[in-house]
């Protein structure tokens, strides 16, 4: 089967081709367009079976990022740390925020730790298409694995990190209990927010450059709001409940609470989410699967972020690398 991209005459037609159009030629001739996007199964059909090569370019590319660092990989461990270091005094000291939450340690390092990977992991994905541009136009391969890779990279960073974070939270007096089961399915729910943020800030970010630069404005902006480094509850309890509601559904929020509450069901915002614990404060029985709410509140974050941002993205798979 012949493609456009194959030689052909500009002339006009001659002979019993005298007098078709171009698009009744192509017709007649079967010819395609060159890097036509396939539909939406087939292009996910191609992706899974590339499954591989994203895997490895995300090992490679996590190997190689601090290659000319003396530290090397200490790094992915180093950098958090340092931020909850910076946030504890000036958030935990200086505005006084650790009197306000038990364990306040753990309660910030896994808050940075958790808001770190979606920020990493979308901020990579703005870039992912624009910064490989030689990549996608030397090779054919579903432009998608690309933000899906970067977002591989990111996790794989914070499992590494992990090992430092579950360090801290047993320095901290707390003990390993049930709720720490809960902590893969968290992260699960928000892997898949992030690709599809990735994914969305992908193309966003292919067709205006500009973008890359205003996201970590952006993104910074989120995090302060979010809760990341003090507790907010005490700051919105006057807002109207509409606009309590409207903010409880903050994804940056609903993973960071879903984590602290696997980690630390005690430290939880008992005001917040009220439902799991008796009059004496103590957490009843049903308290691995509460509060049931905010576990559908992720679901619909990460499933919908996911499917949407992929939907997007592959919109325009034919326009990646183009001009």
């Amino acid at each position: 089967m012949s493609t456009l991209s194959d030689p052909v005459s500009l002339s006009s037609p001659r002979g019993e081709d005298a007098g078709l159009t171009p698009k009744e030629l192509a017709a007649k001739y079967r010819l395609t367009v060159s890097g036509r996007r396939p539909g939406l199964f087939e292009y996910i059909r191609q992706l899974w079976a590339r499954r591989s090569f994203i895997t490895a370019f995300a090992t490679a590319r996590l190997v190689a990022q601090y290659t000319t660092a003396k530290l090397g990989q200490l790094w992915q461990v180093l950098t958090p740390l340092l931020n909850c270091a910076v946030f504890y005094l000036v958030f935990g000291v200086i505005m006084n925020s650790r009197d306000t939450v038990p364990v306040y340690i753990a309660w910030l390092c896994v808050g940075v730790f958790v808001f770190q990977f979606s920020q990493s992991a979308i901020q990579a994905g703005t870039r992912s298409i624009s910064d490989n541009l030689g990549l996608i136009r030397a090779l054919h391969f579903p432009r998608a694995s690309l933000p899906i890779a970067f977002t591989v990279i990111q996790l794989q960073q914070l499992l590494i990190s992990m090992v430092v974070l579950v360090a801290i939270v047993l320095l901290n007096g707390i003990s390993p209990g049930m709720t720490w089961l809960l902590i893969v399915p968290a992260l699960a729910l928000q892997a898949l927010f992030n690709t599809g943020l990735a994914l969305v800030m992908a193309r966003v970010g292919a067709k205006t450059s500009d973008i890359s630069q205003l996201m970590p404005f952006l993104l910074r902006t989120w995090m302060y709001v979010s809760g990341v480094m003090y507790s907010v509850s005490g700051y919105i309890e006057k807002w109207p409940p509409i606009y309590q509601k409207l903010y409880s559904w903050n994804p940056a929020t609903v993973y960071m609470d879903l984590m602290r509450y696997a980690f630390m069901p005690e430290s939880f915002d008992k005001a917040k989410y009220p439902g799991g614990w008796d009059a004496a404060g103590n957490a009843l029985p049903k308290a691995l699967i509460l509060p049931d709410h905010i576990w559908m509140m992720a679901a619909v974050w990460g499933f919908g972020a996911f499917v949407l941002g992929f939907v997007f993205f592959w919109k325009s798979e034919e326009e990646y690398g183009r001009g």
